[in-house]
């Protein structure tokens, strides 16, 4: 009987159905961490990130960061590689510049804002350098995890927004 049970295709149906849930349907793949994530930022475990100006925080995830890297890198890594600015103004993300902007944009608010409408570093008119991510594109989480990397790498990442990355 249990001969029968074990033959030869049923074992390779029981072998596929095995690697594809492990490829296809595991939580863990689903869940991945970039590895520049634990590498560069040493993120491991959910942060507290400033999330307003009034002090309140909010945590992010690894897997957070990571798809807010992984949206920076298809969204905004043409102008920001490293952090820098490529084009006009030529004024990076480095932690220093995002607290030197008005508002300051050293907090999930205000870097969500600036990319939903983007203006100028002192807020006196609207910028077209940067382009405008409306909700219909990018969803408020999305956003929120691409400010989380930006904040993250401008806490931690060396060389980010330098001219030497």
């Amino acid at each position: 009987m249990l001969h029968r049970w074990f033959s030869v295709p049923r074992l390779w149906a029981i072998l596929a159905i095995c690697l594809g849930s492990m490829l296809f349907g595991s939580p863990a793949l689903a869940d991945k961490i970039d590895p520049y994530v634990i590498q560069y930022l040493r993120v491991t475990q959910p942060i507290a990130l400033e999330y307003d100006s009034g002090g309140q925080k909010r945590d992010f995830s690894p897997q957070d960061l990571s798809s807010g890297k992984q949206l920076f890198k298809t969204n905004c890594l043409t102008c920001h590689v490293g952090g820098s600015t490529l084009p006009n103004p030529p004024i990076s993300l480095s932690l220093k510049a995002l607290k030197g902007a008005t508002p300051p944009r050293d907090n999930i608010t205000n870097l969500v804002a600036y990319m939903r409408h983007p203006v100028n570093y002192d807020s006196s008119a609207e910028t077209y350098w940067c382009r405008e991510v409306p909700e219909t594109w990018l969803s408020q989480q999305q956003v929120e995890n691409i400010a989380a990397f930006i904040l993250t790498a401008a806490q931690k990442a060396p060389g980010w927004g330098t001219e030497e990355f």
